[in-house]
């Protein structure tokens, strides 16, 4: 399956009287608007159904205008919508004596709904609307395409630092915790030599629980996990987007808890670098379906 975004634009107007425009935009949930004339007021169940059954999430806007037809290209009523106007008309008369008769226009006006010239529009409505959501589908696939490119990429960058980070990790840890005997000695040194194995023993489980706070290896292993899986969703396709958004907190999560473990200038390096990439990630992944 492609990798959708909720972004894309596309037209469907073969006529010169009747177009269908669709923007689409990021959104939580599928939120949909239509902007259709009078005439076709009725036809937004059938274009919301068919709009829902193609589309999962976005913020989608259709605009559908109808030009001409009923101005240029007037439909004469039948006889039976113009007795029953008369009908009407008598009856209205009976009761209210001063009120003018009908014009041809408001006859016009009244009849226009009823008329085979909005029956086509209809149909040809939703005909055009199925072309226009093709044509958005194939928007939107292609921009899901070069976000989805983009994401590995930056999948594929994350996983260069954690591997530079590697190495640093057991030589960080062996060098704070030499360091804190270093000082624990020293220490016990200017106090006198009582207690010096005691003091020993209790330096080096200070040292050892400090190397074990600033140990990152699990920090490592789960930003690992996490990119592994937002590879597997971007290779699978669908909707993705409220995963990968997860997704992408826990990332977030992981490099923020490497940063405040860092002890050494490159580890903090390595940490602000994966946080620009995350966050450059994040934005992008609020535009997949």
């Amino acid at each position: 399956m492609a990798v959708y975004s909720m972004t894309g634009y596309a037209t469907a107007a073969p006529t010169t009287h009747l177009g269908v425009e669709i923007r689409s935009v990021n959104s939580r949930f599928l939120d949909l608007t239509f902007k259709l004339p009078d005439e076709l007021r009725g036809s937004e169940t059938a274009l919301r159904e068919r709009t829902a059954a193609r589309l999962k999430r976005g913020k989608v806007e259709m605009r559908v205008w109808l030009e001409g037809r009923s101005e240029t290209e007037p439909q004469a009523p039948s006889a039976a919508t113009l007795q029953k106007l008369l009908n009407v008309q008598n009856g209205v008369q009976a009761w209210l004596p001063q009120a003018a008769a009908l014009s041809v226009a408001e006859v016009l006006q009244l009849t226009r709904r009823q008329s085979t010239a909005v029956v086509d529009a209809h149909e040809e409505l939703l005909a055009l609307a199925d072309q226009a959501l093709d044509a958005l589908m194939k928007a939107r696939e292609r921009e899901g395409q070069r976000l989805a490119a983009m994401l590995l990429d930056h999948s594929r960058q994350l996983r260069e630092l954690a591997r530079q980070a590697q190495p640093l990790i057991p030589q960080l840890v062996a060098q704070q915790r030499q360091r804190f005997l270093d000082r624990w000695n020293e220490a016990m040194g200017n106090v006198g030599s009582v207690g010096s194995e005691a003091a020993q023993d209790r330096a080096l489980n200070e040292a050892t629980a400090f190397a074990i706070r600033i140990d990152v290896a699990e920090e490592i292993t789960r930003l690992d996990a996490h990119l592994v899986e937002i590879d597997r969703l971007l290779g699978r396709g669908g909707d993705m987007g409220k995963r990968l958004d997860f997704l992408i907190q826990e990332l977030h999560r992981e490099a923020n808890t490497l940063g405040s473990k860092s002890s050494s200038l490159d580890l903090t390096r390595i940490s602000v670098d994966m946080k620009v990439l995350i966050e450059q990630m994040r934005e992008q992944v609020q535009n997949i379906e």
